[in-house]
């Protein structure tokens, strides 16, 4: 007679708990919801500047935490994602990461333009791309896609002639001024402009190195092929926290800041 109580009791008390625990589920849920999180690498300029303002100012109000890793170079980034270390990457044009994944066999894809960087003729002592001397020194980035993005931005004002998809300085078919080039690191070019008469850089080079724009003798305009994309893994490019994060890299709020930022040298995506 003493059971029956004693029982109901026990069943009252096992919904408590489970009522309890459903609770806590839901309250875990809506806590995950309101912090997705996402890694992303990008070198330190300007993606890095704009993913800084993104995790402090954008992305939180977008239920969004954003963990940013800095790359110093352009040969690691890609790995980084293949690999798993990090979500995305923003960094890169399209042609490069194509030719990363013909390379490594990966499969990175874009998940859509966010800005571009353009890529300039710098000179410390040459004041207009008139008054560029014939037989002057040139640096150029030695790998294969700026190489040919420079090739371009050089044929674009007959510096030179070049075929029509070009990659190394192979492809130039006539140098009427008779350039001398040298073909060098990226990090490294804006140190060459101490011994070379113009140096191409792009900018994620240029603005460390304090190079401005009076400093150009010839830059790619907005019509450039070359923007750079936020990337990720194929199976990523739908996640909900990869297409949150490009939504708020195109925002309206990101190109003004961009536009303040950068004065005008970073191009965000129209």
């Amino acid at each position: 007679m003493f059971r029956f109580p004693v029982l109901k009791a026990a069943a009252t008390g096992v919904a408590a708990i489970l009522a309890l625990s459903a609770c806590g589920a839901g309250s875990s849920t809506n806590s995950a919801g309101a912090t997705e999180t996402i890694k992303v690498g990008a070198l330190a300029v300007p993606a890095g500047d704009m993913l800084k303002h993104v995790q402090r100012e954008l992305a939180p109000k977008e239920g969004l935490t954003v963990e940013y890793k800095e790359f110093s170079d352009y040969n690691t980034p890609n790995p980084a994602v293949s690999d798993g270390d990090i979500d995305a990457n923003l960094f890169q044009n399209t042609t490069f990461m194509e030719t990363y994944n013909k390379a490594s066999g990966k499969n990175l894809v874009s998940v859509g333009k966010v800005y571009l960087p353009p890529m300039a003729l710098y000179s410390n002592g040459v004041a207009t791309l008139d008054a560029l001397p014939d037989g002057a020194s040139v640096a150029i980035p030695n790998d294969p896609t700026n190489e040919s993005r420079a090739l371009k931005l050089l044929a674009s004002k007959g510096l030179i002639e070049v075929t029509e998809n070009p990659i190394t300085l192979k492809d130039v078919k006539a140098n009427p001024k008779n350039l001398k080039f040298t073909e060098i690191e990226n990090a490294s070019l804006p140190q060459a402009l101490n011994d070379k008469d113009a140096a191409i850089v792009t900018l994620a080079f240029a603005l460390p190195a304090g190079l401005s724009a009076d400093k150009q003798l010839l830059v790619e305009g907005s019509d450039s092929a070359y923007y750079n994309v936020l990337a990720v893994k194929a199976e990523m490019k739908d996640d909900p926290r990869v297409q949150k994060l490009y939504k708020i890299l195109t925002s309206q709020e990101m190109k003004d800041f961009i536009q303040t930022k950068f004065k005008g040298l970073v191009i965000p995506a129209s």
